[in-house]
């Protein structure tokens, strides 16, 4: 029984997938995910990847949003990482390990010997089923991205992170209004309408 119910969940998702515009454009374009179409609605909106960034892409793997930046940037350096493996991407150095580990920062820093200009992150945990908690344990991941970003983002570079409406939401907003002096929310209407994600921007970090 259990079987028969996990086979026709697996086929809905197969059809909603093929009916999905998004899903359809990323074929056709060669993109990895429809989230590529995520980072571009963004990039649209706030303009914060230029020819010259030097950018850092968190929890990159399939490579979508990597795919999407290394088409823009020319003349600076992108970094993908992610605890699962990922293909290769030209113009994209990717380190397969896990970003919550002190010791991918120090990698990081060694990589780029600079502050970053962009950080993104399209990272989200495994869901379990209950929507609360895959809520806070996203979010909980945006607020470690944030933290990250107060080391390593120059102080007008712009960070971009993926977070979920739910009980946490206010708490990663004043944490990220505490450092940020510019902080606005878009949900790119490549996101699914029945997501609760929508997309933290933040630019300008404050000198305390």
């Amino acid at each position: 029984m259990k079987k028969t119910k996990r086979a026709k969940k697996s086929r809905t998702w197969v059809i909603k997938q093929h009916r999905d515009q998004f899903f359809k454009k990323a074929k056709v374009l060669g993109y990895r995910s429809r989230a590529s179409f995520k980072l571009i609605e963004l990039n649209k909106k706030f303009s914060f990847i230029k020819k010259n960034s030097n950018l850092l892409d968190i929890g990159s793997t399939p490579g979508g949003w990597s795919q999407v930046a290394s088409k823009i940037i020319t003349n600076g350096k992108i970094i993908a990482v992610d605890i699962l493996p990922m293909e290769t991407i030209g113009n994209v150095n990717f380190l397969n390990s896990d970003f919550l580990d002190e010791k991918t920062h120090e990698k990081i820093r060694n990589i780029f010997n600079k502050k970053i200009d962009v950080i993104i992150s399209d990272m989200a945990e495994n869901t379990t089923g209950n929507k609360t908690v895959d809520s806070i344990r996203t979010n909980n991941l945006c607020s470690e991205v944030i933290k990250f970003s107060l080391k390593m983002l120059s102080i007008n570079g712009s960070m971009v992170c993926k977070l979920f409406m739910g009980e946490d939401f206010l708490e990663v907003k004043n944490l990220a209004k505490k450092y940020f002096k510019n902080v606005e929310f878009f949900k790119p209407e490549s996101s699914r309408n029945e997501s609760k994600e929508t997309y933290i921007f933040c630019s300008l970090l404050k000198t305390l």
